[in-house]
């Protein structure tokens, strides 16, 4: 009896080194050997992520995780995008199907602490409005007394209006939805009188409407939304992956290159900064764990921030978003987005 119990001891301690190795198997490791990265966003978020006429992906998101396939295997297309649900997206990368969450998600405390996420980088910084037809009259999000509005549920949008509703004495009454397919035909089928959610939301979905001129985006921001990705919890050599990815971006753009003169600053440029982001000189690439000239392939196939911006979101695109004086511009024309040391 006694050796069964020592060799049950024995089976059930190996089993749980065995689960332990398991759950602690590195990301980069399962990207590398699956050779693709597996980036989890929604539906549709025109700007952000939506399929254009091919039924190719396209946005901001897309591009952020195009920049990490880049970076580790040099090709942009080595990503599968995985559309989910609201309600799936926390669950889809800490079961491991999703590498990558870039949705649109905003920062949060509880997110961050309770989800079993690790947030990493901010690469649109956004806030809550609010968009009304025009005919109803209202200039301002205190004049919605008493008004019913559409909203996503389980998103920091709902809680959102819920404390500024109560704040203001406004009794607003939400009328909720799973799917932001859904909430938007609501709001166009006159269901509800306002429809809230980030301003780049409410104009990516004004942008789609029958009669854009129809609608207006009332003038208040009632929240902070820093749209950012995350990943699983405790795995930082991912993490750095894909926040470093990120930041070859801006850092690209702080110092004047871009996806169409990146070959000839590689060949030619005797910054010592810009010569160890393209992995001319130095070794930064082997903490990474990945290519010398990883930073260099992010930005020849995805492009730095400022390109990313532009033909996603920027003043030509759908959106139309200018990012002049916002918190969209890099540091050094007084807007939010900073690259951590190259060094």
């Amino acid at each position: 009896m006694k050796k069964f119990s020592i060799a049950l001891a024995a089976t059930t301690t190996l089993l749980a080194a065995n689960s332990y190795a398991a759950d602690t198997t590195s990301t980069l490791d399962a990207v590398k050997e699956r050779g693709y990265v597996n980036c989890v966003i929604g539906n549709s978020f025109p700007g952000f992520y939506s399929l254009n006429k091919a039924g190719e992906w396209q946005g901001m998101d897309i591009d952020m995780c195009r920049g990490v396939a880049s970076a580790v295997f040099g090709d942009a297309t080595k990503v599968k995008f995985l559309p989910v649900q609201w309600a799936q997206s926390f669950t889809s990368i800490k079961s491991g199907k999703g590498d990558i969450l870039s949705k649109g998600m905003t920062w949060t405390l509880s997110r961050d602490a309770a989800q079993g996420l690790d947030f990493l980088d901010t690469y649109f910084y956004d806030g809550q409005g609010f968009m009304v037809r025009k005919d109803l009259g209202v200039k301002s999000v205190k004049e919605l007394k008493g008004a019913t509005v559409c909203v996503l549920t389980g998103t920091s949008s709902e809680l959102n209006i819920a404390d500024y509703s109560r704040a203001n004495n406004l009794d607003i009454k939400t009328v909720v939805f799973d799917d932001s397919s859904v909430r938007n035909t609501a709001f166009f089928n006159n269901n509800c009188d306002a429809l809230t959610n980030d301003k780049s939301g409410l104009a990516a979905q004004r942008s789609a409407a029958q009669n854009p001129d129809d609608y207006i985006i009332l003038p208040e921001t009632i929240s902070k939304e820093a749209l950012s990705f995350a990943v699983k919890q405790n795995d930082s050599e991912w993490a750095n992956v894909v926040k470093w990815s990120f930041a070859a971006m801006v850092a690209a753009e702080e110092f004047g290159v871009n996806s169409q003169n990146v070959e000839k600053m590689r060949a030619e440029s005797q910054s010592p900064v810009v010569r160890r982001l393209l992995g001319v000189e130095g070794d930064l690439n082997t903490g990474l764990g990945l290519p010398q000239d990883w930073a260099y392939q992010v930005i020849k196939n995805v492009g730095n921030y400022g390109e990313v911006y532009e033909r996603n979101v920027g003043t030509n695109s759908v959106l139309g978003l200018d990012r002049e004086g916002t918190l969209n511009a890099l540091w050094t024309n007084g807007g939010m987005m900073y690259a951590k040391s190259f060094r």
